[in-house]
């Protein structure tokens, strides 16, 4: 009864505490912007597959064993610390052993991960301590992060050791007075039990429930340093997964107010819902932690600060201030600080600092790429360019605080119809001397083709990329594709500028865009720029514009697979091709594959890069960087991912992307290599080997 009583009053304290201690977050939430979570079993069967299989810790194989083999163990363990609970509450011993194999199953396997773990325990202090893991350090870590780490990591070894004690001395007690044995413990019996021979029954008894206590009391210990600690995610990272996004990474979430807004300035006509709520005008973007989603806090609170997410960012690697890891932690910091005041002000709280330019510089802001390699990398699919996003949404559109270099391209999009200044009539002159149809003419003569091209602004404009669409055209004539572009009547899709943060800009592109591919009945375009092809598939539904959208890659590939390519020119069987994976084909869509085999079908030696497919590095051109100054750093981005290039030995770059191609040019020539090493598209290559 004493047993009870004592554990009774420490499991409420506990509960009490950790009450006290997690509802001063959750009560911040009502702060922050709305957002709805559809598709509940897809949501489930993610989280399985993420959380469940830890499907993405395993993208560093060695390391990623050792790490799920701590959460396997510990949702194996959970079931023994729930039975003593109830032991504690009820007075009673081994309560779960009614469950036959099952509970003999369960006590034999937390057994055994109780040794693994305190082992992984051991290599993780050691990987902080003795070897100094890069990814564990930055401008961002300060010591108290450290220090939280190496007590968490010591408390979590205490437990296991606690557990293999109880395991130990309750083996020996049963084996020693002849009682039936609840479960097996092979690790407590064969390894630690031979070293305790020596003790009496009651000595084990004693040392059993020593154990149990320290075991236990650890457990309460522990729930209720974690609310303060970067190891909440022990709570969180399983919502967390559960509560993320399910597109595919390039897909940039649609502002409807913004549309409201565009629809009004390209009809004054156009009606909407008059019953909506009028209110305060929202505002554009996010200048502080309460104009984010409840999402974004969730995943800042989620974040673990494991720093995989900044050890993948280009921008960081090259010695410049964003760290995709700070983003996250300073959000969760800013509404530490700013969240007592919204309680008690409500939402007119302001004491004079914000998330944007107090916590997050500018400079940090637009060093992104927005290559998306930090969300793909994190184990718990935590999103930080979403928030860096809504911070350019802020800065372009409620400050007008674009870099002077993306606000001339803005001017010229709006313009021209193209980042560059050149004349939108021009826009068909990459086309001279080619036999490329146009959608207006056929639609003269009651043709209808079975795919648009759609050229972009690149391939309209830039003197390199008008060389590939040459190419694909030879190509498409040579298969014989109905296809026919939009000539002068295509603009900018406003990639560039939605990315930029000019999320304005970008929807009166779309939406134009969209009632001229709609008036043709448009259903199949084929593009050979990766950002376009994107936009196109992935964002321009929201604004009503549903095509099947295909890369030249994927639709060479086909053409490949049907037979009706076939590539007999030796010209590349001397020359040894490396590929450079571009981000929004690869990493935002998913297809590493079609490139790939395009390439092995030309006779040539083909060899990868260290940094290829889902691991691939950003050339250094998304984001809208192509058209400004780098951030500083120890070197440009493009410069290092064309070295990286180089170190294969190979005499042909390829890549499938007209920024990509522009940056990886770039690079050869800042290297000196423009006599050894050439850059092509993969249409180009395919063009050539089928000597057009």
């Amino acid at each position: 009864m004493v047993k009870q009583i004592v554990f009774s009053i420490a499991l409420l304290i506990t509960l009490g505490v950790f009450t006290y201690s997690i509802q001063r977050y959750f009560r911040y939430f009502k702060f922050t912007k709305k957002k709805h979570l559809d598709h509940l079993w897809k949501r489930l069967w993610k989280t399985i597959e993420i959380a469940g299989f830890q499907q993405k810790i395993f993208r560093r194989p060695v390391i990623g064993l050792v790490h799920a083999s701590v959460f396997w163990g510990f949702m194996v363990i959970i079931f023994g610390s729930i039975e003593m609970v109830f032991d504690g509450l009820l007075g009673t011993e081994k309560i779960f052993s009614c469950l036959g194999w099952f509970y003999t199953f369960m006590m034999a396997t937390g057994d055994i991960f109780a040794l693994i773990i305190a082992i992984a325990m051991i290599i993780f202090v050691a990987r902080r301590v003795i070897f100094h893991i890069k990814r564990f350090s930055g401008i961002e870590m300060k010591p108290v992060s450290e220090y939280d780490a190496l007590l968490a990591l010591t408390l979590i070894f205490l437990l296991m050791i606690s557990l293999m004690g109880m395991n130990t001395f309750y083996f020996l007690w049963a084996h020693k007075t002849g009682e039936p044995m609840a479960g097996a413990y092979p690790v407590a019996q064969h390894i630690w039990a031979p070293l305790f021979g020596y003790v009496t029954p009651q000595q084990a008894w004693f040392w059993y429930q020593f154990n149990w206590w320290f075991h236990i009391l650890t457990i309460f210990i522990f729930a209720n340093i974690l609310p303060y600690s970067k190891h909440f995610h022990v709570f969180l990272s399983i919502p967390n997964v559960f509560i993320s996004r399910l597109e595919p990474y390039g897909y940039i979430e649609n502002m409807p107010n913004i549309t409201k807004e565009v629809k009004l300035m390209l009809d004054p006509n156009a009606t909407f819902d008059e019953t909506e709520e009028e209110g305060e005008p929202e505002r554009f973007g996010a200048l502080d932690v309460d104009d984010l989603k409840w999402t974004n806090y969730f995943n800042s609170l989620a974040c673990t600060e494991c720093g995989r997410c900044t050890s993948v960012c280009p921008a960081n690697i090259t010695g410049k201030l964003l760290s995709p890891r700070k983003v996250m932690m300073n959000t969760r910091a800013r509404m530490k600080e700013k969240g007592p005041g919204l309680l008690k002000e409500g939402k007119s709280y302001d004491d004079g600092k914000h998330l944007i330019f107090d916590y997050l510089t500018e400079e940090e802001l637009w060093a992104c790429t927005m290559c998306n390699a930090c969300a793909q990398e994190c184990p718990i699919e935590i999103n930080q360019p979403s928030i860096i996003l809504e911070a350019r949404r802020y800065l372009v559109m409620e400050e007008s605080k674009a870099p002077a270099e993306l606000n001339t391209v803005f001017t010229n999009i709006e313009n021209n119809g193209a980042p560059w200044q050149y004349a939108q009539d021009d826009r068909l002159l990459w086309a001279e001397g080619l036999d490329v149809p146009v959608m207006a003419d056929k639609l003269a003569n009651n043709e209808k083709p079975e795919y648009l091209l759609w050229v972009g602004s690149a391939g309209a404009f830039d003197d390199r990329y008008k060389k590939v669409m040459q190419a694909f055209v030879k190509i498409l004539n040579y298969l014989k594709v109905d296809f026919a572009v939009l000539g002068t009547e295509e603009s900018d899709s406003g990639d560039v500028a939605r990315r930029s943060g000019n999320e304005m800009l970008f929807q009166m592109q779309a939406l134009t865009n969209i009632e001229v591919l709609n008036g043709y009945d448009v259903k199949k375009i084929v593009t050979c720029d990766p950002h376009d092809f994107n936009t196109l598939k992935n964002e321009y539904p929201d604004l009503g514009g549903n095509y099947e959208v295909v890369h030249h890659t994927q639709f060479l590939k086909k053409f490949l697979d049907e037979g009706k390519i076939k590539i007999n020119s030796d010209k590349f069987a001397n020359s040894t091709i490396t590929y450079h994976d571009p981000c929004y084909l690869g990493r935002a869509n998913g297809e590493y594959d079609a490139p790939r085999e395009l390439l092995k079908a030309i006779p040539s030696v083909k060899v990868e890069m260290e940094k290829n497919r889902s691991f691939s590095m950003c050339c250094g051109a998304g984001g809208g960087q192509m058209f400004k100054e780098a951030e500083k750093g120890e070197k440009e981005i493009f410069i290092d991912r064309t070295e990286q290039a180089l170190e294969t030995g190979a005499d042909i770059i390829c890549t499938a992307c007209p920024f990509c191609m522009t940056m990886l040019t770039d690079g050869i020539k800042y290297k000196n290599k423009e006599e050894e090493v050439k850059n092509y598209d993969i249409a180009e290559l395919v063009a050539m080997s089928l000597e057009l």
